[in-house]
Formats: structure tokens, C-alpha cells, sequence
């Protein structure tokens, strides 16, 4: 399924003036990503963590209405996101994305479904490897603030003991 979404994304950009490639950081000296490599890294993403989502609903049934809820929340984050850099509104932009640090504090973002919902929302604008690349910062930022937050709030419970 996500390689036939690719495809018709890939296809659409193909007859509306071609696929476009995007400069690492926006960088004209840096390398450039055609979004043609989306055809091969979103589904190996996909079926990676489609596989993780399966396996933690397995150890978890109640795990899966939340991995949806995850899913759909990144996806519209990634989504909105997008639409803002389109836009050029660069402090909601940056905004949304330092606003994944107070995030973290509460909700685990580096779980599967996050990032997969999180990579989908970017693709139409930024193709699939420029977003991969984003949401592997920006999870292992939200997992070492989410585990990093709960070892530090569990030592001070025993050193007050």
C-alpha cells in the first residue's frame, strides 16, 4: 500500500514538471535527495516499523487504539508542519518543532508509530528520506528526553526515601 501511495505521489510530481530533489539543510553545497529514493526507503521504513507496531500490539492488545491515535496525531503534525515551511511561515515552523522537546516530557514520540505517521505527513512536500532523517533526530531526541526525564524523576523518589 505505501508503495503504490509513493508511486501515484511520485507519478503526480513526474507530470506536474518532474520529481524534485531537495539540498541536505537547504544547503545548495551540500548533496542532493531526489525523491525517487522514496520508492525504496518509505516502504522498507513502513514494513520496519509496521513490524514494531505488531509486535508491541502482540505483547499489548490494548497498545494498538493508541498506536492509531499516535499514528494519526504525527501524521497531521507532519502534515501541518509541511504546509507551514511551504508557506514560509518559518517561526511556526520552528516553533512545532522545538514544541516536540515539551512533547517528549509526556508522550513517548519515539515509538513506531509516531515516526511512521510523522515520515507520511512530510512526503508530499519533502519526499521520504529528508523527513526519515528528521524523525530519527527527532525521536532519539524524545526518547532520551522521555526515558531521561523518568530516571531522573525515579532517583528522586529514592533519594527521598
Amino acid at each position: 500500500m505505501v508503495t503504490l501511495v509513493m508511486a501515484a505521489i511520485l507519478g503526480v510530481q513526474h507530470v506536474n514538471g518532474g520529481v524534485p530533489a531537495h539540498h541536505l539543510l537547504a544547503d545548495p553545497s551540500l548533496p542532493v535527495l531526489s525523491n525517487w529514493w522514496g520508492l525504496l526507503t518509505l516502504p522498507l521504513l513502513a514494513w520496519f516499523l509496521l513490524g514494531r507496531i505488531e509486535r508491541r500490539r502482540k505483547a499489548n492488545p490494548l497498545a494498538a487504539h493508541g498506536d492509531f491515535a499516535a499514528f494519526t496525531g504525527a501524521l497531521v503534525f507532519g502534515a501541518v508542519l509541511s504546509l507551514l515551511f511551504t508557506a514560509g511561515q518559518s517561526s511556526a515552523t520552528e516553533t512545532m518543532v522545538l514544541s516536540l522537546g515539551l512533547l517528549a516530557v509526556f508522550y513517548p514520540i519515539h515509538r513506531a508509530a509516531c515516526v511512521l505517521g510523522f515520515v507520511i505527513g512530510m512526503t508530499w512536500t519533502f519526499g521520504a528520506v529528508l523527513p526519515m532523517i528528521a524523525a530519527a533526530i527527532f525521536a532519539a531526541a524524545g526518547a532520551a528526553i522521555w526515558y531521561g526525564v523518568r530516571f531522573v524523576y525515579a532517583r528522586a523518589l529514592v533519594l527521598r526515601r
